[in-house]
């Protein structure tokens, strides 16, 4: 395509392939400046801060995140995160990818089953949580009590979210739940852009279903896997709507992700500048996370 050129034989740099990329794009880095990256130097900012409510600000430098580090309720949140985060993650992937791998066998019976499993992870997590919150009631109404009383188990009837001993794990299944779509469809993807003449060849050679699974399916499924694993890392990370619909935090704080955490100290007791401070925690800890993918598509670029 040829450019106009300017008096003088020489052309605008908006009439260059780069300027006028710069020209479309400038709509979005700004969006992009004002949304993401204005709140995160103002969140690193603040964190130095004590800052509460509408009172004047007061420079504490390092104290909030060495308050932070002496703070047992941060350290059990802490706590609480990492095994959010890797069960979550763990339960999920397990069982997309062990769902991908068996309806590879028979990808247009499953497309139904497939689609009512992927429609879950559309599903706002508030919506999930209150469709959860209706299983766990405490009483004979809730889902799963009903289903215990049914199969002549009324003895295990329990207050799910209301004991510190399996609320955690309940919002963790609860979550799980939303999150099996997304590692059912990636590694499913995976699986099909295997060749069909790995297949055949197996076959003709004799191999059986579950030696196909073995040396062919789980294998060539894996990167398929890592995408899903590092997205739900992430997102488990950054969870928090399932968690405040459930529990609270509560009982007890026993539910307290650093996310709620963050939440309970910067709104409820408006300590602003604490709540920076273990906002910026969690962004290091979602960074570090997200190290690994981006040194492999760094490394795939080259």
């Amino acid at each position: 395509m040829r450019h106009k050129a300017e008096p003088g034989g020489r052309r605008g740099w908006y009439s260059t392939d780069g300027g006028a990329a710069l020209v479309l794009l400038a709509p979005m880095i700004v969006l992009f400046a004002c949304s993401v990256v204005y709140p995160l130097i103002e969140t690193i900012r603040l964190s130095f801060y004590d800052a509460r409510g509408l009172g004047i600000s007061r420079w504490v430098g390092f104290r909030n995140y060495t308050a932070l580090a002496s703070d047992p309720n941060f350290r059990s949140a802490l706590l609480t995160t990492l095994i959010w985060t890797f069960a979550t993650t763990i339960l999920s992937v397990g069982i997309g990818w062990g769902l991908a791998v068996l309806c590879a066998f028979a990808p247009r019976a499953t497309s139904p089953f497939r689609l009512m499993i992927f429609s879950a992870y559309g599903i706002a997590e508030a919506v999930s949580g209150f469709i959860w919150l209706g299983i766990y009631r405490p009483d004979d109404s809730g889902l799963l009590n009903a289903i215990l009383g049914a199969i002549g188990l009324s003895d295990f009837h329990h207050a799910w979210l209301g004991d510190t001993s399996t609320a955690l794990w309940g919002i963790i299944v609860a979550y799980a739940w939303t999150q099996v779509g997304l590692p059912l469809m990636t590694c499913f993807a995976a699986v099909r852009t295997i060749p069909r003449t790995i297949f055949e060849a197996a076959y003709i050679d004799g191999a059986r279903p579950l030696s196909v699974m073995r040396h062919i399916l789980v294998p060539l499924s894996l990167p398929g896997l890592a995408v899903a694993v590092f997205i739900n890392l992430l997102n488990s990370l950054r969870a928090f709507d399932m968690i405040f619909v459930l529990t609270g935090g509560g009982p007890a704080r026993s539910t307290e992700t650093v996310g709620y955490f963050m939440y309970r100290e910067s709104m409820l007791q408006f300590k602003l500048g604490y709540g920076a401070a273990a906002t910026v925690i969690l962004l290091l800890g979602v960074f570090i996370v997200s190290i690994p993918l981006l040194r492999q598509r760094t490394a795939a670029a080259k």
